[in-house]
């Protein structure tokens, strides 16, 4: 659940602090795991982001990268997963998930909590530079999942668009419209991308500086 946090000379409310449980089953609702909570539920839950997912790849990178060593859940996400990472799965893929089924919507965004988390102002856009965002799953059926729980792939998307590809359009190959145009055909992008892109094919750059920094990285 949420708790507070020191970020500058600010403090701010954050469900990232996750905790791992070892063996008790979660039932996964439709908006999410009973008795995960978010604190900004206008950017975070909701059914397109029912749950974070984080790729244990990429733990070892970060545990480099921040001199520190990582417990599961370093990054707030509800599940570290292993064998899916960002290159080898698809927005659209449905997944069995203990006895839940899920869909992958769309990349995560990195926030200025991961900087707060970590005391670390880079993270944000380290996430972004290296693709290791991670993703978030919307349920399609509800059911009970625990760290037994295996993932199997049910279906691929048709259109085949890696959740690696949508991070490099979305931050790197930012004026790649023919990539946007692709990622928008994908039937099962959450509504939030889908605005994103529809925006930026209008001409429209949205400045993602709060985002990523928050009001206390503004006025540094």
């Amino acid at each position: 659940m949420p708790q507070t946090m020191s970020f500058g000379k600010k403090e701010i409310q954050s469900g990232i602090q996750k905790k791992p449980i070892p063996t008790e089953k979660v039932f996964l609702t439709r908006v999410g795991f009973e008795g995960d909570g978010q604190a900004d539920l206008v950017h975070h839950g909701g059914p397109d982001k029912a749950v974070c997912v984080y790729p244990y790849e990429h733990y070892e990178y970060w545990s480099e990268y921040l001199q520190e060593k990582l417990q599961l859940g370093a990054f707030g996400e509800n599940l570290t997963l292993l064998g899916v990472a960002e290159k080898d799965v698809c927005i659209g893929d449905v997944f069995q998930l203990g006895e839940a089924v899920v869909q992958i919507s769309q990349p995560r965004q990195p926030c200025y909590k991961l900087s707060a988390r970590y005391n670390n102002k880079s993270l944000p856009l380290a996430f972004e530079e290296t693709g290791f965002t991670g993703y978030y799953f919307r349920v399609l059926e509800e059911g009970y999942v625990s760290s037994s729980s295996t993932i199997t792939r049910l279906q691929s998307d048709s259109q085949q668009i890696s959740v690696a590809y949508a991070n490099q359009i979305r931050h790197i190959e930012k004026e790649n419209t023919e990539g946007i145009k692709k990622i928008l055909a994908v039937e099962a992008l959450s509504s939030n991308w889908k605005e994103a892109f529809e925006k930026r094919l209008a001409g429209m750059t949205g400045d993602e500086t709060l985002r990523r920094e928050g009001e206390s990285g503004q006025k540094s």
